[in-house]
């Protein structure tokens, strides 16, 4: 597949420097970034664990702030 996206004068200055950094032509390394961003899990897929853990816990917002602020002081 194919796109054509248009980009500032500047975020392309960027992407050739950032591929010429990388040892690779602009095309192969902005395909790789763009791969690597739609493929990475998003922020919601990595926090659900702890939020069913949470939800879970049956602890309230007022008792996880304590909980969460003893660690920190304790750490």
């Amino acid at each position: 597949m194919s796109i054509s996206i248009p980009l500032s004068p500047d975020a392309e200055a960027k992407l050739r420097e950032r591929a010429k950094a990388a040892g690779e032509d602009i095309t192969s390394y902005a395909a790789r970034v763009f791969h690597d961003a739609i493929t990475a899990p998003s922020v919601d897929e990595l926090l659900a664990p702890f939020r069913k853990q949470v939800d879970e816990s049956g602890m309230t917002d007022d008792q996880l702030d304590d909980f969460y602020e003893a660690l920190r002081d304790k750490i």
